[in-house]
This record gives C-alpha cells, sequence and structure tokens, in this order.
C-alpha cells in the first residue's frame, strides 16, 4: 500500500486593487502597466475600475476592456469585435479573437490602445440604445 503526500505551496494572495495587482507585477512591467491604466483611465474616465477573474477590468455599459501581464507580453483583452476592426493595424502584434499581446521587448502603442478603448466605448453606448 502507498501513501500519498500532499504539499501545499502557499499562494500569493489575489490583488483586491489594480495598485496591487501592478505592485505585484516584475518591477520591469511596472511602468508599462501603469502606462496602460493611464492611458484606459484617460481615455474613458467614466469607466468603471476594478479586479475581475484575477486582472484589472474596466467596465462602461458593460465589458470595456482588462489587461493582464506575462512573461513575454501584456495582454489587452477587448470583447469583439474591435481586435477584427482593427485587424490590419495589429498585424505586427499578436492577436486573437479579444487579444492583443504587446511585447515586453517593445513600447506600448498608446496611440492605438486609445483608439481600440475608444471604439469600444462607441459600441458600448451603441449597444446601450438597442
Amino acid at each position: 500500500m502507498s501513501i500519498g503526500c500532499l504539499i501545499l505551496v502557499p499562494q500569493m494572495p489575489r490583488p483586491n486593487t489594480v495598485e496591487e495587482y501592478i505592485a505585484s507585477a516584475p518591477k520591469e512591467l511596472q511602468s508599462r502597466l501603469n502606462q496602460l491604466r493611464q492611458v484606459i483611465r484617460t481615455t474613458a474616465p467614466q469607466a468603471e475600475e476594478k479586479i475581475s477573474y484575477g486582472m484589472p477590468y474596466y467596465g462602461y455599459k458593460g465589458r470595456l476592456a482588462y489587461f493582464a501581464y506575462a512573461k513575454e507580453h501584456i495582454g489587452l483583452y477587448i470583447p469583439p469585435p474591435i481586435i477584427e476592426d482593427h485587424k490590419s493595424e495589429l498585424k505586427n502584434y499578436g492577436t486573437a479573437k479579444s487579444t492583443v499581446r504587446f511585447p515586453n521587448t517593445e513600447g506600448l502603442p498608446l496611440e492605438l490602445i486609445k483608439k481600440l478603448i475608444k471604439d469600444r466605448i462607441k459600441h458600448n453606448d451603441e449597444s446601450k440604445k438597442k
């Protein structure tokens, strides 16, 4: 008969605020994450900011955007159809249906990010009118 062994690994506490999320990131990514946060907050000052699914979330008349850091990139998550609508402008980045991956080796395209956020605001405004 064998006896299994359960090893408990302490987990880092989940962040409760965007400030905590950014502070938990590697030091070399914190300024980039703060830049991204500032662009979203400036472009959508009326958006609610909170943590959802363990990452920063912005809501305005529905889902506006999320972001998260990874080893190789910062992901910006914007619900469809925004990524598809800007496919040609995003050709230099990894994308999926609702994801853009900005490599950590490059500066963030702040004007493009503003444009994506503005388009999602417009989309949410139009959706609420229907």
